[in-house]
């Protein structure tokens, strides 16, 4: 499909790979914004300068281009965690994680704005939840090898690892706007409550009280 003429005379022409990437980049600061729902093809081709059907033909409507925004925030999210854990002891490995997901919000305020949000009703992209838990399964192993250690057992280490990773996501949420204190202070209380709390767990913790029925 040929795209329409520019509607203003001396725009540059792009390429169709130099066009999806533009239109990934204005839905991308769209999406971060305003939301999935209350963003509309229609805003994404004005900005774009180009019509509907071009948004249609590269990503087949707003919930394909949703989707390649996602994808590519959950990429980069999850290779930095990955990146990031390099150390040999447990407590180290725990503070790159905490920086690392720190990291990528500090870097990629919009594309965390974006995870946070619900994904459409019906989409098949992962919600927060499910990128979270995407997270977790790359740090599980550092809780599984500091249980066997201390002679709990691992296989609650999944687990622990969606807590973690849980605390410090929701503690990034309000991080993004509060700004302060300094990201490396934010890991180090984060790592501090973690870490002292893992120091003491006990190996079948029980509530003190009866649950109400």
């Amino acid at each position: 499909m040929t795209e329409p003429k520019p509607r203003r005379s001396g725009r540059i022409r792009m390429t169709s790979a130099e066009r999806r990437e533009q239109l990934i980049t204005i839905a991308r600061g769209l999406f971060a914004q305003k939301g999935y729902e209350a963003t509309s093809v229609e805003e994404i081709a004005h900005r774009a300068e180009v019509s509907k059907p071009v948004v249609y033909e590269h990503f087949g409507g707003k919930e394909g281009l949703y989707a390649v925004v996602v994808d590519r925030e959950v990429r980069s999210l999850l290779d930095g965690v990955t990146g990031a854990l390099t150390a040999g002891r447990a407590h180290e490995l725990v503070e790159q994680a905490a920086l690392a997901l720190l990291d990528y919000i500090e870097k990629n305020a919009d594309g965390f704005r974006i995870l946070v949000r619900d994904s459409p009703v019906g989409s098949s992209t992962g919600s927060f939840i499910s990128i979270l838990s995407d997270v977790a399964t790359r740090v599980e192993h550092i809780l599984a090898e500091e249980f066997k250690r201390r002679g709990l057992d691992p296989k609650n280490a999944p687990m622990y690892a969606q807590m973690l990773v849980g605390m410090v996501a929701l503690t990034g949420q309000w991080w993004l706007d509060a700004r302060k204190p300094k990201k490396p202070d934010v890991a180090a209380h984060l790592v501090n409550l973690a870490w002292n709390g893992l120091s003491g767990l006990e190996a079948k913790p029980t509530l003190s009280t009866r649950p109400h029925k």
